[in-house]
């Protein structure tokens, strides 16, 4: 029997339709490491994207391409879920959530310290994030990988954010050789125009990673949860 799955993200609710695209991209990416799955997507911010990819399907595995457990993914994804019917369906947590998502974080940042010809205690690493004024959530989910970073060596480990106190623009220090690693799922509108811009308010001097979402390892990471699950 096939086993049902749902990747769903926030989008871009100003323009849905790249953010959709780079979503079912990534879909069908999972898809193609589980033969015995239906791996569909949708962006909350395309409208009826959602009610579409639930139709005819009674139950399955949500898998939330979120950063943390706030309001989206933990309360207006399956309140829009039940209204679309979809009332049978399992949640997983948060991308951002998921252990081995938190750990390819460190693989990153040792990576990127190593591209350098430099170690971790040789290493200043900014994480940036979304960050929420209205909740907790993004930012206790940042700062504890901050922390985790910090743990393994790293010279300089804090997080930084695009919504909430600390702003990057005030992430000053990180010179030539420290390194930026955006704490998002995608690469929307806060990575390619507002994260550069507080990065040059900030006088940040090192190297911009891509966003963590956009990682070749994450297709994997998100396969072996719905398995987890199923």
């Amino acid at each position: 029997m096939i086993k049902q799955a749902l990747i769903v993200s926030h989008g871009q609710p100003s323009d849905p339709d790249p953010a959709e695209a780079a979503l079912a991209a990534l879909a069908a990416k999972v898809a193609a490491l589980l033969p015995d799955w239906r791996v569909d997507s949708a962006t909350l911010a395309k409208p009826d994207a959602l009610a579409k990819a639930v139709a005819g399907r009674p139950h399955g595995v949500v898998y939330p391409m979120f950063m943390a457990g706030g309001w989206f993914p933990m309360t207006e994804l399956p309140r829009r879920m039940a209204a679309a019917g979809a009332t049978d369906w399992a949640y997983l947590p948060p991308f951002g959530l998921d252990e081995g998502v938190q750990s390819l974080v460190l693989t990153l940042a040792c990576e990127a310290a190593a591209a350098q010809g430099r170690t971790p205690a040789q290493t200043d690493l900014l994480l940036a994030a979304h960050g929420s004024f209205r909740s907790s959530a993004p930012s206790e989910v940042a700062q504890a990988v901050a922390q985790r970073l910090k743990r393994a060596g790293f010279a300089r480990a804090e997080a930084f954010f695009i919504d909430q106190e600390p702003r990057i623009a005030t992430a000053t220090g990180f010179g030539a050789g420290s390194v930026c690693l955006p704490f998002f799922a995608a690469e929307g509108g806060h990575v390619t125009d507002d994260l550069p811009q507080a990065l040059a308010e900030a006088g940040f001097g090192g190297r911009l990673l891509p966003p963590l979402g956009l990682d070749a390892r994450v297709p994997s990471l998100i396969a072996a949860a719905l398995q987890g699950q199923a």
